[in-house]
């Protein structure tokens, strides 16, 4: 691919992008302060959770990988809450008619704010209030309301029945906020003061000051106003449950794609799905393919296909469901699924592997059938940052559950909802991420990360619900397989598969449905049409496609890329 709308931005000493400007530019102020990749990055979601809160917020989920250089080791921060203890199947049975709709009923504990400090603690080396005063400011002062927030400010206006603090904050008097107008945050603003007023009471120890953060927002006063807000609402949401989160830290799961190591979060998230596709196309000779032509296409649409079968017949919390993780990421159980793939599309979801097979011992019978089709809208909230800083460390982080939607309900005084995840649960008990108390529902955000077989280290990911994986997964392969540079990837025409049930209840399953951007030719569209997918075409630069962030650094020659999508709002900034 030659000419982009964009260039591939370079540097010699660092490299941030984002879902947005003004958050990659709070990555940039860290780094020139003497902060590290894992400092920008906290210092990036705190900001993205201010600016881009029709996406995310601080009391939302952020899943989190952490590349550090000087070790060679990659963490995973899980940044997922955990269903309340009162949220059972038989309460949604009960009390939802057997839905998990949005909003209130779906809470789980919140997680974004665990997450940054969390990852503070364990690899920063700024405090709080250092990392949170981009996000401080953007909140109390303001900032230009823009393209993606605007339609939500328009809705919230028109709904007269809107949650009040949601509508206050977004649509302050009942009327929108036009694009460029400034939209202040005052409540947000305080909360991120409280936050760095107890750690200062810490003391100047940087540990117990970021525990205090911690303790103050899980445990003091800001609990009992989510618990008690949430109750009033309906909700089951209680002190002891927020007082209850916790943030795993683990190492990360990774598979080798032709001689690249290739990291992701585990199965509690659909991370897994990009590593058991990669495994499956490395049998495939790409290269010797034309790239965007059908049987490009064809190939990368059955290998996801199968991931997804597995995803939903496998995936779910490993700390209550027993995961067969590395058979699902052997490469012997790869070359197994690659028998199945053949010149014509699957059509329905097939059945999943036996991953049990390829695993240490063995596992419980499968026992999830297939799936009822169902039509609903895809959601594509979410959004993304990436960095890498000048020795090399790196961290990667997918951002989510928006706060000013209709159904999104700000806690008065605080500024942000709680996390609304729950509704990526399922409601049938045979099912590996079916909803419990203490669980952690199966998760679409998922960022990622390559350590390139030369030394190159690469965080990257995108926003947009089940096709995260999906858009992940081509960017690489354009990288890795055509050569193509990081803006080229991510600008490619793309595709994406909804032939396996959806994250979100009542989980939508249209089988064989493949959808194009319209830049896939026509030709193209026709042929694989030929082998039995049904395309949909699409815009030729939807959102709904996804919005890939890339930040690829080589230490030895100290050239930093940097690719953001213009699918959306992303950019990147390197120095």
């Amino acid at each position: 691919m030659g000419t982009t709308h964009r260039p591939t931005v370079r540097g010699r000493h660092f490299m941030v992008a984002s879902g947005h400007s003004l958050a990659s530019l709070a990555g940039v102020r860290l780094l020139e302060a003497g902060g590290n990749a894992v400092d920008a990055g906290a210092a990036m979601g705190l900001a993205i959770n201010v600016v881009q809160v029709e996406s995310c917020n601080l009391g939302g989920v952020a899943p989190i990988l952490v590349y550090r250089h000087g070790a060679g080791d990659v963490w995973q921060i899980s940044g997922l809450g955990q269903y309340p203890r009162g949220a059972t199947i038989d309460w949604y049975e009960a009390r939802h008619g057997g839905r998990i709709p949005p909003g209130i009923p779906a809470t789980v504990t919140p997680a974004a704010l665990g997450a940054w400090v969390t990852a503070l603690d364990r690899f920063g080396t700024k405090r709080f209030a250092e990392v949170a005063a981009p996000a401080m400011e953007l909140a109390s002062g303001g900032f230009p309301m823009h393209e993606r927030l605007a339609p939500s400010s328009a809705k919230l206006a028109a709904q007269e029945d809107a949650p009040v603090a949601t509508r206050a904050v977004y649509a302050p008097g009942g009327t929108a906020i036009p694009v460029g107008a400034p939209l202040v945050q005052a409540d947000l603003g305080r909360t991120f003061e409280a936050l760095a007023a107890a750690e200062d009471a810490a003391g100047p120890d940087r540990h117990q000051g970021l525990q205090a953060v911690l303790e103050t927002f899980y445990g003091g006063p800001l609990a009992r106003q989510m618990a008690a807000f949430n109750r009033a609402q309906c909700g089951v949401l209680t002190e002891a449950d927020v007082a209850g989160h916790r943030t795993r830290v683990e190492p990360a799961p990774s598979t080798t794609y032709r001689g690249h190591r290739v990291f992701a979060c585990g199965p509690w998230c659909q991370g897994p799905v990009v590593l058991q596709a990669l495994n499956i196309l490395e049998g495939f000779d790409l290269a010797a393919l034309r790239a965007g032509g059908a049987e490009h296409l064809h190939v990368i649409a059955q290998a996801l296909n199968a991931a997804f079968a597995d995803r939903h017949a496998y995936y779910g919390d490993p700390e209550f469901v027993r995961v067969p993780l590395a058979g699902l990421l052997s490469k012997a159980y790869a070359t197994a699924w690659r028998t199945r793939l053949g010149a014509s599309a699957f059509g329905a979801m097939p059945a999943p592997g036996d991953a049990w097979a390829f695993d240490r011992g063995s596992g419980p019978d499968l026992k999830v059938g297939p799936p009822e089709v169902v039509a609903a809208p895809q959601r594509t909230d979410t959004t993304y940052l990436c960095v890498v800083d000048g020795d090399g460390n790196a961290m990667s982080a997918t951002p989510s559950d928006g706060a000013a939607g209709v159904q999104h309900w700000v806690v008065p005084g605080l500024g942000f909802p709680v996390s609304d995840r729950g509704d990526q649960g399922w409601l049938d008990p045979k099912h590996p991420a079916a909803v419990a108390p203490g669980k952690r529902p199966r998760l679409t955000p998922n960022p990622g990360f390559v350590r390139w077989a030369d030394g190159r280290v690469m965080p990257y990911g995108t926003p947009g619900g089940d096709v995260q994986t999906q858009a992940m997964t081509q960017v690489l392969v354009n990288l890795v397989d055509f050569g193509m540079s990081p803006q080229a990837a991510i600008e490619a025409p793309r595709i994406w598969s909804l032939s396996f049930p959806g994250s979100w209840d009542p989980h939508p399953y249209e089988p064989g449905v493949l959808v194009a951007e319209s830049r896939v030719d026509a030709a193209t569209r026709e042929a694989l049409s030929e082998r039995g997918h049904t395309v949909r075409a699409t815009d030729a630069w939807t959102p709904s496609a996804g919005a890939v962030c890339v930040a690829r650094a080589d230490l030895d020659a100290r050239s930093y890329e940097g690719g953001a999508d213009p699918r959306r709002l992303s950019y990147a900034i390197g120095w």
